[in-house]
């Protein structure tokens, strides 16, 4: 549960944003694209998303939801804080043969460069929860994995690197329902988490130094033909297009407005001050896919470009640091 600090947190800024609108283009920062997917449930859309990055060489943050690893049938073994023993707000994976599959899904992602991340468990919304109640939280998420293998049936397919990785490999942190309290922080800094991504912020910011915590929040971005600002996030496009209900009729409608507003937001960091950009996705393919073909198109447009590096939260800050991105891990 306490993970070791492998990155420095100090985010000094290679040039002041001032200076970068004034550099020639050719020898400015990259431009970062953050792309994260909370829960990381679907078995299908592991192997859609991890085939959409191979295709440019991007690398995604995947915040996990454990119950996503436990099968209904060991359901009862989690009670989030407060709950009844057996309760998610996501559900638990169907058996322990869809949970195994996750498993090679999980560390085959982390092979290729992609960041395992944190959602919790059972995706409660925390706002009342103690300190106390986090760090329990975070003790079942490990405890999960590191049992995972073997409670899945497939024990003798661990990798041999899991158990460190579940200690150490695991770094950040986005809160459910981007419910992020004073009792939160204290717990991922108790907890050694290197940063947190519940933030919420009015258009596209620098991360922040938080106490040893790094800070990302996901920007407002303008959408529609009214330019209103919305969280860029597919869940909020899906809930401002069709109520939140299903409408697969107008998926490409959806599709050529939710791309419009994420090309958009790229557009003005790229030829402006190259802010890092971030969109958050959810393993739901909302109105017929529209978001998840949203985003396949942004990926394919600007991710093999020389100046754009569409990197994981962990990698994001290296790339701020240093202003270059980390050589691609080798073929598996």
């Amino acid at each position: 549960m306490y993970r070791s600090l492998l990155l420095s947190t100090a985010l000094l800024l290679p040039v002041t944003e001032a200076a970068a609108v004034e550099q020639p283009l050719s020898v400015r920062r990259p431009q970062i694209l953050v792309i994260s997917f909370d829960g990381a449930g679907s078995n299908e859309l592991w192997e859609k998303s991890r085939t959409m990055a191979k295709k440019v060489d991007a690398r995604f943050t995947y915040f996990l939801s454990c119950t996503n690893l436990i099968p209904r049938e060991a359901k009862k073994g989690y009670a989030a804080p407060g709950q009844k023993p057996g309760r998610s707000n996501v559900g638990f994976a169907p058996n322990k043969e869809d949970a195994a599959a996750r498993l090679d899904h999980i560390w085959q992602a982390h092979l290729e460069g992609h960041e395992i991340a944190s959602h919790a468990c059972g995706h409660f919304d925390g706002k009342d929860w103690t300190r106390a109640d986090w760090l329990k939280e975070f003790s079942t998420f490990d405890a999960v994995l590191k049992a995972a293998w073997q409670a899945n049936g497939v024990g003798d397919r661990e990798p041999k690197e899991w158990q460190d990785f579940v200690d150490n490999g695991i770094t950040g942190f986005r809160a459910p329902y981007l419910s992020a309290t004073k009792a939160l922080t204290e717990a991922e800094r108790a907890a050694g988490f290197v940063y947190d991504a519940s933030g919420v912020a009015n258009g596209p910011q620098w991360p922040e130094s938080d106490g040893g915590l790094v800070r990302f929040a996901l920007p407002l971005i303008p959408e529609g033909p009214r330019d209103r600002q919305i969280l860029g996030m597919d869940y909020n496009l899906f809930v401002r297009h069709s109520a939140g209900l299903d409408n697969p009729s107008k998926s490409i409608e959806y599709e050529e407005r939710a791309y419009a507003a994420f090309k958009s937001a790229f557009d003005a960091q790229y030829d402006g001050k190259r802010i890092p950009l971030q969109f958050g996705f959810h393993f739901v393919q909302m109105n017929g896919g529209a978001y998840w073909r949203a985003l396949e198109r942004l990926v394919n447009d600007v991710c093999g470009r020389s100046d754009v590096a569409c990197v994981s939260y962990t990698e994001a800050m290296h790339v701020i640091e240093t202003g270059q991105r980390r050589a691609a891990p080798a073929s598996n």
